[in-house]
């Protein structure tokens, strides 16, 4: 295969411009190409390309220690165009990081290793959060700038004083996400945020032009950031850029980096073919040549080696004199405590109290009211809490007076307001989870469920307890109408795997679900909360958490049990009126209160068959029918939704599309005879 000599003569000319250092980043190029090849899957072209950014980045001003990859104070580097992973992976490997060995990056992408084909946290010290979906990595991102500066204020900059450090390519800034957290970075003037943005001209479909053609930083100069351009392969202007980068400190700050796509390559740089495929064994030979690279695959040079180790270990001595001042500090424990994710000795106490206070005044309110009255105390005995709502503050019921001072560009409050971007809601407060430090709660409407679901899988597939509160959860909003009232939502988000829905029917169970998503810092969860008030249905404290269960029977007329009805949510006293009806009539009815199906179906097969019974069952849910035949017999059993909803005051809705009692009633005598 001939080789293109003008890229050749491009390569050589970078070669001589940057020196020794030029060798550490051929490091990265060299594992790349071989881990992709090996694997015959992968994307080397991106890691090529960014390899000099990125050696330059680690070796002079990424502030972390290799061996104590939690450090709380490190700089958190995210790539936020994932399929790269080759280039973290090689980071990771090269600085020594303990579990990524040259074996897990020879086995790339194959089954047991760390080395995923996108980043995924978890797997292996060094990657925050779980990269792939373009414009999260961005988002989270600006989720772990926000943790910084909130635990700055708290505990001051001896403590706290990082930088959140993103490399992304063209892909996030095409998606929607990437351009909700580029405009709030720069409204609130996260000054330790720093993206280094790969242009390279090149999408999977061939040439950027295809699909983009705007002035990037003109787009993030008009959003407030401090914006840069400078040569992707000249390492003394990728320094110059991120020093001036870091002595900004009231704007983000974009790099704009021209880079070549596959440097190296003499066939395929520059072209979509080095993107998502690998160079094969003839031309990845050829790039080696091309840059002076001798060595045999997976075969780092000693020297070249330990120079990567010394930047590895570069931070350690900053670390050891960060957790002495740690220790000295008077909130040392206080930091300490919420770093490791334990909550304070005196939340038991306070979940005890508020259950106490509803015992003692039943509230007959909004469940989003009652999501309310539970955050007041919550919110006062965690401090790491920090809510916010995507522009619905006065309908979500999300602020609380602990969470009552506002997140500004001047002030790290307590409180955020997103905007109208909930997805970015979403990705950020899944980046606060990955910093560390803060349980971050965000609210929306239940139907935006849809604008912020990746980001709700992403909380799920990293195993972080973010909490989402998602209030007008049905035809019960009423008047806005089938645009704003969900149906589909919850059967959508129940088939998400390790995702805790909760549908909670009263006041009591809104504080029950919510003490289950502040303790479930694995499993996130989302709250669906009425607009419409519903009385207080559990009346005596057993001094259990039912909701825990997942479903339980709420109510019971008479000694035998005739008919079972499940119901979630709002629901539920519509179906204790209809089992009264029944009862009068002279048969045994269990009524089964269903707040969180996932909880439910993860009790011993015992406790499920006692809850749900021998006897006919019927469901009864304002929302679609899909799903319900797990528990019930056909969907003719299900008083549910099938079509969207309509324009009316509530009564109206609900008698209109048949979710009342006398449709139970009506059910329960065709089943019974």
């Amino acid at each position: 295969m001939p080789k293109n000599s003008n890229h050749v003569d491009f390569v050589a000319a970078k070669s001589a411009l940057n020196g020794d250092d030029f060798a550490l980043a051929n490091c990265i190029r060299a594992l790349s190409i071989d881990a992709v090849n090996a694997a015959n899957s992968g994307h080397p072209g991106a890691p090529m390309g960014m390899a000099d950014a990125a050696t330059v980045l680690f070796k002079n001003h990424l502030k972390f220690d290799a061996f104590a990859p939690d450090w709380a104070d490190r700089d958190r580097f995210v790539l936020s165009n994932g399929h790269a992973s080759m280039l973290l992976y090689s980071l990771l490997h090269l600085t020594g990081y303990k579990d990524m060995t040259i074996d897990q990056v020879r086995n790339f992408r194959q089954a047991g290793a760390l080395t995923a084909g996108h980043p995924e946290f978890g797997h292996a010290g060094g990657i925050e959060t779980t990269t792939g979906p373009l414009g999260q990595g961005i988002a989270a991102a600006v989720g772990m700038a926000l943790a910084e500066k909130a635990l700055a204020a708290e505990f001051g900059s001896d403590v706290v004083n990082h930088k959140t450090y993103v490399m992304l390519g063209d892909g996030c800034l095409q998606e929607g996400i990437g351009q909700e957290a580029i405009s709030f970075a720069g409204h609130l003037g996260l000054g330790k945020l720093i993206v280094l943005y790969d242009d390279n001209e090149i999408t999977i479909d061939g040439a950027t032009s295809v699909s983009f053609s705007e002035d990037i930083p003109a787009r993030f100069t008009a959003c407030g950031w401090h914006v840069q351009s400078c040569d992707g392969h000249d390492h003394a202007a990728l320094d110059a850029a991120i020093t001036a980068a870091k002595n900004e400190t009231d704007k983000p700050s974009l790099i704009a980096m021209k880079t070549v796509i596959g440097f190296g390559s003499p066939n395929k740089a520059g072209s979509a073919s080095s993107h998502g495929s690998p160079l094969g064994e003839a031309e990845g030979q050829l790039a080696k040549e091309t840059l002076g690279w001798t060595s045999a695959p997976f075969e780092i040079p000693a020297d070249l080696a330990q120079q990567w180790r010394d930047i590895g270990a570069r931070g350690a001595a900053d670390r050891s004199a960060w957790e002495e001042r740690l220790n000295a500090h008077p909130q040392a424990a206080e930091f300490k405590r919420r770093m490791s994710g334990v909550l304070p000795t005196g939340f038991d106490q306070a979940v005890a109290d508020a259950r106490a206070a509803l015992f003692a005044n039943p509230q007959k309110v909004a469940t989003r009211k009652a999501s309310q009255i539970a955050l007041e105390t919550l919110t006062e005995a965690v401090p790491e809490m920090i809510g916010g709502s995507a522009d619905l503050t006065g309908s979500n019921l999300t602020r609380v007076p602990a969470v009552d001072s506002q997140f500004t560009r001047d002030t790290a409050g307590r409180y955020i307001g997103y905007g109208v971007r909930e997805f970015a809601m979403g990705a950020a407060m899944n980046g606060m989870n990955n910093h560390g430090g803060l349980i971050p709660y965000g609210g929306t409407f239940m139907v935006f469920s849809d604008y912020v679901r990746n980001a709700i899988r992403l909380s799920a597939l990293m195993e972080v307890g973010t909490i989402y509160v998602m209030t007008h959860d049905s035809i019960g909003l009423g008047e806005d109408g089938p645009t704003h009232q969900p149906v589909e939502h919850l059967a959508s988000l129940r088939a998400m795997p390790n995702l805790n829905v909760f549908r909670p029917a009263d006041a009591v169970e809104a504080l029950e679900c919510w003490d289950i998503a502040v303790r479930s810092r694995k499993t996130p969860s989302l709250l669906a909360l009425s607009r419409q008030g519903v009385p207080q249905l559990r009346t005596q404290d057993t001094g259990e958490n039912l909701s825990a269960k997942g479903a339980y029977v709420i109510r019971q007329f008479g000694d035998t049990r005739d008919l079972t009805i499940l119901a979630t949510g709002t629901e539920v006293e519509i179906a204790v009126k209809a089992a009264e009806a029944l009862h009068a009539n002279g048969h045994g009815v269990a009524v089964v209160s269903m707040p969180s199906w996932e909880l439910f179906d993860a009790q011993p097969a015992e406790y499920r068959a006692e809850v749900l019974g021998s006897a006919p069952r019927i469901a009864v849910e304002a929302a679609a029918k899909f799903g319900w035949t797990r528990y019930v017999a056909t969907e003719d059993d299900v008083i549910g939704m099938t079509t969207f909803g309509a324009s009316a005051p509530i009564d109206a809705l609900y008698q209109q599309f048949g979710i009342t009692a006398d449709a139970i009633i009506a059910r329960a005598n065709a089943l019974l005879g």
